[in-house]
């Protein structure tokens, strides 16, 4: 059953990341991955709240929420490969700024998510 919730979570994400994805960066004129920026900061504060809601979370939630819906909704890979395509274009500013503003921001978020659920449940 987990793996079904997981596969249902990850049906809704997938698409929402690609759409989602696409229709930030052609809003932007910019070398910097704002697409996937987005998502994964979306996906870091959702987990972050899903984390800060604990055991008032069912098992089966987390799995369709979390590891289904986030796992396809944020992506290191892409993240990973589009950092390694600014260098590869000597963008290195634009590398930089991706590693450093993505880890801070995306721990900023998830932390985000994990206090104010967690607060609204104390």
């Amino acid at each position: 059953m987990t793996a079904v919730l997981v596969f249902a979570g990850a049906m809704i994400g997938a698409p929402l990341r690609y759409l989602t994805d696409r229709m930030v960066q052609t809003r932007h004129d910019s070398l910097f991955p704002w697409g996937t920026f987005s998502v994964n900061l979306a996906g870091c504060l959702i987990l972050g709240g899903l984390a800060g809601a604990g055991a008032a979370l069912p098992a089966p939630a987390l799995a369709l929420l979390g590891t289904g819906l986030c796992g396809a909704l944020t992506t290191y890979s892409t993240f990973s490969y589009e950092t390694l395509r600014l260098a590869e274009q000597r963008a290195y500013f634009y590398a930089t700024v991706n590693i450093v503003v993505s880890v801070l921001a995306g721990l900023g978020a998830a932390l985000l998510g994990y206090a104010v659920v967690h607060a609204s449940l104390a």
